[in-house]
């Protein structure tokens, strides 16, 4: 075992030598005679700022195997800039769209519930009795809270942390989208309130 490590070390720590090749030669007439085929060749790694002298042949290695410097940690990505244009953000793949009508749903299911209990009226019978002027006012006021933001180049994914994470309010919205239409279904099947 300690033959084998010490042959592998003299291997790697024999190629570790620098040759400069006149490339003028290799490559005249396109042909290629001066090529070798098991040519030797090191390859000598420098952090930034390191010694730049190229003459300067790296020390012969020793049995122990000696640290590596760490190298710097790269730079954090660069975070793509959010479009602030009204097109983008109301695009169909666009981050408001969706949003907001999950922010609209989970208002109207709770409220549609809330009312149910209440009166005992059924989603057609809210809509009907004066529920549309309720409707666009939320929608009005629900559409610019979330635009706002938007607007200024604050996405959502930047102020999530913790429970309410932006993916937890993407899947409450789709549950409330799917719920308000499941209650409006049930209760049209049915002939009345769900409770």
């Amino acid at each position: 075992m300690a033959t084998a490590s010490f042959n592998m070390q003299s291997v790697f720590a024999g190629g570790l030598t620098t040759r400069k090749i006149n490339t003028n030669k290799l490559f005249s007439a396109g042909s290629f005679p001066n090529l070798k085929r098991n040519y030797p060749v090191g390859v000598r790694c420098m952090a930034e700022g390191g010694p730049t002298n190229e003459d300067s042949s790296p020390a012969p290695s020793t049995s122990a195997a000696q640290p590596l410097p760490k190298s710097p940690s790269p730079p954090p990505p660069m975070k793509p800039k959010v479009s602030t244009k009204f097109s983008d953000l109301l695009a169909f793949s666009g981050p408001a769209p969706e949003r907001i009508n999950g922010r609209l749903a989970m208002v109207g299911f709770v409220a549609a519930l809330a009312v149910e209990l209440s009166k005992g009226e059924n989603v057609l019978a809210q809509i009907s009795d004066g529920g549309v002027s309720w409707f666009l006012g939320t929608t009005a006021i629900l559409t610019l809270a979330s635009l706002v933001p938007l607007f200024k180049g604050i996405s959502v994914e930047s102020k999530s942390k913790g429970i309410m994470t932006s993916d937890a309010e993407l899947w409450n919205g789709r549950f409330a989208m799917l719920g308000l239409v499941a209650l409006a279904f049930t209760e049209f099947v049915k002939g009345g309130t769900l409770v």
